[in-house]
């Protein structure tokens, strides 16, 4: 436990002392946030705001991993999933600000991008880990065999959680402090349970780098993860969830993340067919700014939604593993 400790504060110290000098370049450079005229009024005054701080998240997780792990296929395969994540969201940071198109990289490039690295995740955990193309349903203490479905359903556990934590990183610090929680809970499963004291080291190395990001993320926030940080922390929690054979169990461990993206889905659905809105704006954490919260009552109380569910969760597992 006592290297777990020793990443995550070194990390977290990393992240506090090249943060200031990033954001005083990023600020020079003028690559600053582009705010959708369509959200909430209040965030025009965010625009011009730091972002891409991905780039700050990602080196100080990087640095003391790298020098402390034992470099294991199960750790190197999650790092390089984040990290492989973070640079698709940094290519696309890149392409709205200084490329400046508003859209970023198209669709079909993400995709295929997503796909590669989906199925190299799914060769490193079936072929040099030994995981079986199974998938536990520890509610109800059953596996079903995928078979060569197995890489099809990474796929959809990466862009789904990706694409998840994008959607939540709408308000200062509350992407990062969800993030930080789940993954608290990933370091109690990989290592009080299952001993994968490598993996717990590199969720060790995340924690640390979030809870340092919000130091300059939270309300009024200096500077913003952008895609770089979202994409990462969310290819970092896909991976995780394949290593630890939890795919399933993330739907409830990310909870936050779900009802995010649940509500944009059933937004769009809504609109579609019945010409109605079901949300005052999604993502549901613009709902509740449009509904008169405060930012500050907004993120705190997320994160407190976001610490039941990964309570919750942690808990089955335990129960699970009896």
């Amino acid at each position: 436990m006592g290297r777990v400790l020793i990443a995550g504060t070194a990390s977290l110290l990393i992240c506090l002392f090249l943060a200031p000098s990033f954001i005083a370049f990023i600020a020079r450079r003028e690559f600053g946030q582009n705010i959708r005229e369509d959200g909430p009024k209040g965030h025009m005054s965010k625009a011009g705001t730091p972002t891409m701080g991905g780039i700050i998240i990602f080196a100080s997780i990087a640095i003391p991993f790298l020098i402390l792990t034992a470099g294991g296929w199960e750790e190197m395969a999650v790092f390089g999933t984040a990290l492989a994540c973070a640079l698709v969201g940094f290519a696309d940071d890149y392409t709205k600000i200084v490329k400046k198109r508003s859209l970023g990289l198209r669709a079909r490039t993400k995709l295929g991008v997503t796909m590669i690295i989906s199925v190299a995740l799914w060769w490193v955990a079936t072929r040099k880990v030994g995981l079986p193309e199974t998938v536990r349903l520890r509610f109800v203490d059953a596996e079903v065999d995928l078979g060569w479905l197995y890489p099809v359903f990474i796929y959809l556990v990466v862009a789904g959680s990706t694409s998840a934590v994008n959607l939540t990183d709408g308000l200062d610090g509350l992407a990062a402090g969800c993030c930080a929680i789940v993954l608290l809970a990933y370091i109690g499963i990989t290592f009080l349970t299952t001993g994968q004291s490598e993996l717990a080291l590199l969720c060790g190395c995340l924690v640390g780098a979030c809870v340092g990001f919000l130091w300059f993320n939270s309300f009024p926030a200096s500077i913003f993860m952008g895609d770089t940080g979202s994409l990462g922390l969310g290819g970092a929690l896909a991976a995780l969830a394949v290593m630890t054979q939890t795919e399933i169990l993330l739907v409830l461990l990310g909870g936050i993340f779900v009802l995010e993206a649940l509500s944009v889905v059933i937004q769009v659905i809504s609109f579609r067919f019945f010409r109605r809105r079901v949300f005052l704006m999604a993502p549901i954490h613009h709902h509740f700014e449009l509904k008169q919260w405060s930012e500050t009552k907004i993120i705190l109380r997320f994160w407190i939604v976001a610490a039941a569910f990964s309570a919750i969760a942690f808990t089955l597992y335990q129960s699970s593993i009896r």
